[in-house]
């Protein structure tokens, strides 16, 4: 069974507010996941939600329906509270307005570095100081595409972003995704023999140059500053996408995308290739 919160002053409305900054997320290790395809997304990952709401007159198609049905019995059998609240309601907590009605609060995934399991050539990617939560999102479903094993936040990439979630259309939840510290990723990489290749503008050799198909980690910096000395300095490669036009850098996600598939092209059966 559902309540209905209609007040803008509720003070549950006003809870899933403050989780908009960093500090609250991170404080309650908690965060909101906002969409139709995301909420079923992390149902799926088997997250129960810490609290869930929807928005019946947002939630009309079949797709939020579905989601709206599986929380509601989630809320019968006392798994999740769940509120119907007023669009006025669900505006002001949405970061969105075309999120379908439906708005999960969900705890921190309990992934860590240790937790990580794989099998064959690893393959994964580390963004490390990524300033745009768009940026990581789409680095996310990128990801999932490309058959990733996992990626790796490092030094101020701020995983757990209502928008990274967002731009990653509920990838975060099908692909491993863990916050670490650089010096503790390194260390860990180091460990399982999975070799380093760094994205860098200045470096001499170009990418598809690069064996691909042994345990790898592509590692990519910010969009402003690109990789810290301590990666550059721990890569056993430095590659680079080569730039043929005038302007000097590319963005982010899509420089992610096109090493992730040249990864994905060395390691195809060469029929398929």
């Amino acid at each position: 069974m559902s309540l209905l919160i209609s007040s803008l002053q509720n003070p549950r409305v006003k809870d899933v507010v403050r989780l908009g900054k960093r500090n609250e997320r991170d404080a309650r290790r908690e965060t909101v996941v906002e969409g139709v395809r995301e909420g079923w997304h992390a149902l799926d990952a088997g997250i129960v939600p810490n609290q869930a709401f929807v928005c019946p007159e947002l939630a009309s198609n079949a797709d939020a329906r579905r989601v709206a049905e599986r929380l509601r019995r989630l809320a019968a059998s006392h798994r999740c509270p769940l509120y119907e609240v007023t669009p006025d309601v669900f505006a002001k907590m949405a970061v969105r307005g075309d999120s379908g009605g439906i708005l999960l609060v969900i705890p921190y995934p309990d992934r860590s570095l240790q937790t990580l399991k794989f099998k064959g050539a690893p393959f994964i990617i580390v963004v490390e100081g990524a300033e745009k939560p768009g940026n990581l999102g789409a680095i996310l479903r990128t990801a999932d595409a490309a058959g990733v094993d996992a990626v790796i936040a490092c030094d101020g990439t701020d995983l757990h972003n209502p928008n990274v979630v967002r731009a990653s259309l509920g990838a975060i939840f099908t692909v491993p995704a863990v916050q670490s510290t650089s010096v503790e990723a390194i260390a860990w990489l180091r460990r399982r023999s999975i070799q380093i290749i760094a994205s860098s503008p200045d470096a001499s050799m170009l990418y598809p140059h690069v064996d691909l198909t042994a345990p790898t980690a592509l590692v990519l910096g910010s969009e402003a500053e690109g990789l810290s000395a301590v990666w550059l300095g721990a890569a056993d490669q430095r590659v680079r996408i080569p730039m043929l036009g005038s302007v000097d850098s590319l963005n982010l996600a899509a420089s992610a995308a096109i090493l992730a598939y040249e990864v994905v092209r060395q390691r195809l059966p060469r029929s398929a290739a």
